[in-house]
Order: C-alpha cells, then sequence, then structure tokens
C-alpha cells in the first residue's frame, strides 16, 4: 500500500472501480479528483449546473439518504449507514462494495 492511495472508509480502493454503462461514466464521479477517505467534502456542488456530477458518487448516496424531515442534516448517520452496508456486501460478496 503506498502512501498516496485513497481508500473509501481506509478499507476499499477506488483503483478497481469501473463504470460499465457509457452514458453514465460523465456523472458517476470515481476519478482522481473524486477520491475521499470519507464521503463528508463539504463541497458546494449546486453553485453550477452539472457540477454535482463532480461529487463523489458515495457522498451522493449518503446525502440523498438524508431526505425526509426526520433525517435532514444528519450527514454523520448517513455516513454511518453506507460505512455499515458496505460491510455487509463485502462479506457476503467479497467484492469491492464501491463496484
Amino acid at each position: 500500500m503506498s502512501a498516496t492511495e485513497v481508500k473509501l472508509f481506509g478499507r476499499w480502493s477506488y483503483e478497481d472501480v469501473m463504470v460499465s454503462d457509457l452514458s453514465l461514466v460523465d456523472y458517476i464521479a470515481v476519478s482522481k479528483s473524486a477520491q475521499s477517505f470519507l464521503p463528508h467534502t463539504a463541497g458546494r456542488y449546486q453553485m453550477r449546473r452539472f457540477r454535482k456530477a463532480l461529487c463523489p458518487i458515495v457522498e451522493r448516496l449518503c446525502c440523498s439518504m438524508m431526505m425526509h424531515g426526520r433525517n435532514n442534516g444528519k450527514k454523520l448517520m448517513a455516513v454511518r449507514i453506507v460505512k455499515h452496508a458496505f460491510e455487509i456486501i463485502h462479506l457476503l460478496t467479497d467484492k469491492n462494495p464501491i463496484q
């Protein structure tokens, strides 16, 4: 493991993640600039049109889980749920859950 390798939650690498659907390549951000250790960048991706496509895909998943009134603003809870879900996926399939 190199010192510059970014792994989601310190466990899963972004290196082998491929987007198979050609129409979604521009909208699912898994490139080098969209890699992060935690899905909490505090970025302002809504300021320009289509900039939300640059937001890391795991962070977009966390943000979409914060819908409805009782879950508003509880991003740490959403990040924890996604982390537990990724661990379950990894245990059941032995594959990278980001894929």
